[in-house]
């Protein structure tokens, strides 16, 4: 039987960081420290601050929330399916999507313009969708990008507390979106 690699340290603090903080956006370092397996000093050796903490993490999760998307999406035959595979691909990042949504980082203009940009690309692909018939024309984007965000975050909760697999959570989040919760029928009457 073979042990578990252990992450490096900065790389433990990092996603000791998201797991509390998308929960507990209070979290203290102490906290961080402890679920990441080290001490305060080493903590501190890597994050000067909670401050320099957040906004190392806040860099981190939009890159690779940009990259998760970018990689699903890069052949995409329609917008549709663009905005489907990026809910594939983000929902396994939903501790990074709550840490942004929940952690104010609103005093480093990096992050402020690499948020409002991620928005607009949502924003985007939401309207591009719209007109290939995906959402209708009366449901405000606002609305379709705002329930995107929230089902994000609901599959990623699912697959943390083990109620299902990230492509289960992602294909519930996107059904849901789509059709909504009602009874969906195909042509023979069999439920979708």
């Amino acid at each position: 039987m073979t042990t578990p690699k252990r992450l490096p340290a900065r790389q433990a603090i990092a996603e000791a960081g998201f797991e509390l903080l998308s929960r507990n956006p209070g979290a203290s370092l102490s906290e961080i420290a402890e679920h990441a397996g080290v001490g305060r000093a080493t903590l501190h050796r890597h994050f000067a601050s909670r401050e320099a903490l957040l906004i190392a993490l806040a860099h981190q999760a939009i890159a690779e929330m940009d990259h998760a998307a970018e990689v699903a999406c890069h052949d995409a035959p329609s917008h549709t399916d663009a905005l489907k595979r990026c809910m594939e691909a983000l929902v396994p990042l939903g501790d990074r999507h709550s840490f942004l949504a929940h952690i104010p980082l609103d005093d480093d203009p990096a992050i402020t313009a690499a948020f409002e940009r991620q928005a607009g690309e949502t924003r985007d692909l939401v309207d591009a969708a719209r007109q290939e018939g995906t959402f209708a024309a009366t449901v405000p984007t606002a609305w379709v990008v705002q329930a995107f965000d929230h089902l994000l975050y609901a599959g990623w909760e699912s697959v943390r507390s083990g109620e299902s697999t990230p492509a289960q959570a992602a294909a519930l989040a996107w059904r849901t979106l789509t059709h909504g919760l009602g009874t969906t029928r195909d042509a023979d009457g069999n439920d979708l």
